[in-house]
């Protein structure tokens, strides 16, 4: 076969399909939420090219986006931590209407249009997280557009992780994991619903390990890494053990203190009350027996490879863009590796 007839490499993108995040305060509360695109199209868009894609979710079903991850302060990279103070100076403070805003931005507009257009080729039709009372401003006036954009791109297939595992291991078919070039898994707070504790994730994670795939995850979804002590046999059963192959993983995630800052001060916030989640990550991922590295300013960009886990690990939003280019650098050597 001729290198231009050759099958282009596959790349596994599994995304939350959480729609609704429990809060233990106020109690009996939990707030809509969805997965992050910016976490997730720096990564395609570096790809794209030369790769295909196999979408998923822990059960297959569509995934919800976050529409709080559209604001345009958290599409500034490295500098999230400028550009979201300057823009709430500027429509808080300064009472720049949303059209000015974007006026001001357009750097970061051109950024959020190229990574919706990038969603609409490679995502397909999803539904849209609704504004919760404390949403940028600016990203609740485009809701609109963005659903209609949505609404309009075609339909693409999510397969859950079981039908992932059942073809893996199916020697009539092709597919197998062990040909994947590497796997991302975007965050926003979704994954702390579907990818936390899950066993079907930790048969996907242990099975990429033994393959020496590459695992790249970022923000919160590294807490798939709780779903690690989890293995699934062929008829179902479910074994556990605390000795598993990612424990003791170097790796870095939202810190909580960062964490308290956006359930204060950020969108999560419910009015009036004293709000928090049911666990942090980085708390967990330490209790599961993790080595969690955490930055103190919770907007620095912090990216962690553990080359004996062959698993990236990058701390938020911030930091996509270095995680982008470090996992090209992994797959091209890895590439090289195998020629």
């Amino acid at each position: 076969m001729s290198e231009s007839t050759a099958p282009r490499p596959k790349a596994l993108i599994v995304l939350s399909s959480a729609s609704r995040l429990p809060l233990s305060e106020p109690p009996d509360h939990e707030i809509q939420i969805g997965f992050f695109l910016v976490e997730l199209a720096a990564v395609m868009a570096r790809f794209e090219n030369d790769h295909d894609f196999i979408l998923a979710t822990p059960d297959g079903e569509v995934p919800h986006l976050d529409i709080n991850g559209m604001a345009l302060g958290m599409l500034g990279g490295s500098r999230l931590g400028l550009d979201s103070a300057r823009i709430a100076l500027e429509s808080g403070v300064e009472h720049l209407s949303p059209q000015k805003v974007r006026e001001k931005n357009p750097t970061l507009v051109k950024r959020r249009d190229d990574e919706l257009a990038l969603a609409h080729r490679l995502l397909g039709r999803m539904p849209v997280s609704e504004p919760l009372p404390k949403t940028d401003a600016e990203a609740a006036s485009v809701r609109g557009e963005i659903v209609d954009g949505l609404e309009a791109a075609p339909q693409h297939e999510y397969l859950s992780i079981q039908q992932l595992m059942a073809r893996h291991r199916d020697p009539a078919d092709t597919f197998t994991l062990a040909d994947l070039a590497f796997v991302h898994m975007p965050g926003g707070h979704a994954p702390m619903v579907d990818f936390h504790d899950n066993p079907w994730m930790g048969e996907l994670l242990n099975t990429l390990y033994d393959e020496r795939v590459p695992i790249s995850l970022i923000c919160h979804a590294p807490i798939a890494l709780t779903s690690a002590k989890y293995r699934v046999d062929d008829t179902g059963k479910i074994t556990t053990t605390a000795d598993h192959a990612f424990k003791g993983a170097h790796i870095t995630t939202v810190p909580k203190w960062g964490e308290d800052a956006i359930l204060t001060f950020g969108y999560p916030k419910v009015p009036g009350e004293r709000t928090r989640l049911l666990y942090y990550v980085d708390v967990a991922l330490k209790d599961a027996g993790y080595d969690v590295s955490l930055t103190l300013n919770p907007a620095a960009v912090k990216v962690v490879w553990d080359d004996d886990h062959a698993l990236l690990t990058g701390n938020g939003p911030q930091a996509v863009d270095e995680q982008a280019t470090r996992l090209a650098e992994i797959v091209r050597n890895r590439t090289n590796s195998t020629r």
